[in-house]
């Protein structure tokens, strides 16, 4: 097994993490991208109010999405192209929170997910001024790319990983999370029912 892996970022409607309205993703085998794929999607009714400052930073409005698919109607599409891979997020926490509350908000499972924070990963093999996407990614060699854009913040953040599994020496992704001193995250039914018998065991 080596450095395998799908990158992926979300841009939302408003603050609300149920408002996803795009999606880009980036797989990586062995440490080089193979697939990059990115859609629109119409955020959950009632999650779906275009907010001015959202739009402001990553350009999409209202009319953009009339004709994408629901959230429900493109989780297959998603969870198709990671097909199983460990997820790897910039700021890891708010696009897990974009799945999960996404999903809730459109009645359907949350897949089972792990994932890795390339945030994270950057503080722990960078010695930067700010770990942001645009600067932590110029420290990995990645410039240049039209940052909010969800699939170029997709390629961006594969690229952090990449390059801090090659600085230190780490041959696949659990590896790189020992290394840094994080673990694997996760989202989902079987993630749920983990925190239950973990905290099952803790009390008795």
């Amino acid at each position: 097994m080596g450095l395998d892996f799908t990158a992926i970022d979300f841009e939302t409607a408003n603050s609300h993490n149920a408002s996803a309205c795009s999606v880009g993703m980036v797989k990586v085998r062995d440490g080089k991208v193979v697939d990059k794929s990115g859609w629109l999607i119409r955020p959950p009714l009632g999650y779906d109010a275009f907010n001015e400052w959202n739009t402001r930073i990553h350009g999409i409005m209202a009319p953009d999405v009339e004709n994408a698919p629901l959230w429900s109607e493109q989780l297959p599409d998603l969870v198709a192209f990671a097909a199983g891979d460990v997820l790897v997020a910039h700021n890891a926490g708010f696009d897990m929170g974009v799945i999960t509350a996404a999903c809730a908000a459109s009645f359907v499972d949350c897949p089972d997910f792990s994932y890795l924070c390339s945030l994270q990963v950057a503080r722990r093999t960078y010695n930067l001024d700010s770990y942001r996407l645009p600067v932590a990614a110029m420290a990995a060699g990645f410039e240049d790319f039209h940052h909010h854009n969800a699939l170029a913040d997709a390629e961006a953040c594969a690229a952090i990983i990449v390059h801090a599994a090659n600085r230190h020496d780490a041959i696949d992704l659990p590896h790189l999370a020992t290394i840094t001193g994080q673990r694997l995250g996760a989202i989902g039914p079987a993630a749920a029912a983990a925190s239950t018998a973990h905290r099952s065991m803790a009390l008795g």
